[in-house]
C-alpha cells in the first residue's frame, strides 16, 4: 500500500504543478524548445527585442480585455475598436487635422464604443456576447466607411514616430505597453474601483447587496476597455505607418486567449493582469519561434486555437477544485 501511494504521489504532484502553474511552465518549455531548435537566433538581443515589439500592441489590448473579464464579462469588439480608432486618427490627419487632435479623436471614438457596450450590457441587460458582437459588426462597418475600404498611407512623420521610434534601442510601443500594464495592475490591485470590479466578478448579487453600484462599475469597465483598445489601435497605425478597417483584427482572439491563459497563474483562477502578460508572452514566443522555424501561418492559427482550449480547460479544472 505504501509503495502504491509513493508511486502515485509524484503523479499527483506533477498534476498540481500543471494545474496551478501550467501557464508559467508552458512559457518556460516554449522558450527552452525554441532555443534548443535555433540557439543561434532565438535568445539573441535582436530577437528578444523583436518579440517585445511584436507583442506590445497585443499586451495593451489584452490589458483592456482583462479589465472586462475581471468584472465577469468579455468584449468581442476590442479588435474592431482598435481598428476604427486607428482609421479615424489616420483619416483626420490626412485631412489636415493636427496630430494631437486626431489622436484624441481616435481615443474618444474608443471611449464612445466602450460606453455603448457598457450601457447595453449594464443598463439594457443584454448579454456581453450579444452586445459586443453587435457592436463589433457595426464598428467594422464604420471603419470601412472611414477608410472607404482602402488602406490609408502617408501619415505624418511625428505620428509614425510613436510606433517606430526607439529609446535606448528599444521601440517606444514596448515602453507604452509597460506603462499601461503597470497602471492597470495598480488600479486592479490597490484602488476601490479595482476591488469593486473583482467583487462583481466574484459574485454580482453579493456586491449589489454590499452597496456597490454594479451597473455603473460594469459600464466603467467597458468604457476603459474601449479607451485602451483605441490606444492600441492608434499605436498599431503609427507602427505600420498606415491604417485599414481590419488592421489588428486578430488581437480580439489573441487577447481572449491571453486572459484565459493568465487565469491559471493565480490560485483563485480569476482574470488577472500579471497572468495575462504571461499569456501574451506565450503567444509572442510561440508566434516568433514558429516563424523562425518556418512553420506555415495557418498551422499557427491551429496551434493558437489548441492553446485557447487548453487554457479554458485548465481554468475550468481549477474552478472545480475550488
Amino acid at each position: 500500500m505504501t509503495t502504491t501511494t509513493s508511486a502515485i504521489s509524484p503523479v499527483r504532484s506533477a498534476g498540481r504543478v500543471l494545474l496551478h502553474g501550467g501557464t508559467v511552465v508552458a512559457l518556460i518549455v516554449l522558450i527552452a524548445f525554441f532555443f534548443a531548435m535555433r540557439p543561434d537566433v532565438f535568445l539573441t538581443f535582436v530577437n528578444v527585442k523583436n518579440i517585445l515589439f511584436q507583442i506590445s500592441i497585443l499586451a495593451i489590448i489584452a490589458g483592456a480585455q482583462t479589465v472586462v473579464m475581471v468584472v465577469g464579462d468579455f468584449d468581442l469588439s476590442v479588435g474592431a475598436t482598435s481598428s476604427l480608432a486607428g482609421a479615424v486618427s489616420a483619416s483626420m490627419m490626412l485631412n489636415g487635422t493636427p496630430t494631437e487632435m486626431a489622436i484624441l479623436s481616435g481615443l474618444g471614438v474608443g471611449l464612445l464604443v466602450g460606453l455603448v457596450n457598457g450601457l447595453l450590457i449594464a443598463y439594457v441587460n443584454l448579454s456581453a456576447f450579444v452586445a459586443t458582437l453587435a457592436t463589433m459588426t457595426s464598428v467594422v462597418g464604420l471603419a470601412y466607411l472611414v477608410t472607404a475600404g482602402t488602406t490609408l498611407f502617408n501619415l505624418p512623420t511625428g505620428f509614425n514616430y510613436l510606433g517606430q521610434g526607439r529609446l535606448l534601442n528599444i521601440p517606444l510601443p514596448v515602453y507604452i505597453a509597460i506603462v499601461i500594464s503597470v497602471v492597470l495592475w495598480a488600479v486592479l490591485q490597490f484602488t476601490t474601483t479595482g476591488r469593486r470590479w473583482h467583487a462583481i466578478g466574484g459574485n454580482v448579487e453579493v456586491s449589489r447587496l454590499s452597496g456597490v453600484n454594479v451597473r455603473f462599475a460594469r459600464m466603467l469597465a467597458f468604457a476603459i476597455a474601449g479607451l485602451i483598445s483605441a490606444l492600441g489601435g492608434i499605436l498599431l497605425a503609427a507602427r505600420l505607418g498606415s491604417a485599414s478597417a481590419v488592421q489588428g483584427s486578430d488581437n480580439m482572439m489573441f487577447s481572449v486567449a491571453a486572459v484565459f491563459l493568465g487565469m491559471t497563474v493565480i490560485k483563485s483562477g480569476a482574470a488577472n493582469l500579471g497572468g495575462t502578460m504571461v499569456g501574451v508572452a506565450i503567444i509572442g514566443v510561440m508566434s516568433n519561434g514558429l516563424n523562425i522555424l518556418g512553420v506555415n501561418s495557418y498551422v499557427q492559427q491551429v496551434v493558437t486555437g489548441a492553446i485557447i482550449i487548453a487554457a479554458v480547460t485548465l481554468s475550468s479544472l481549477r474552478t472545480r477544485r475550488r
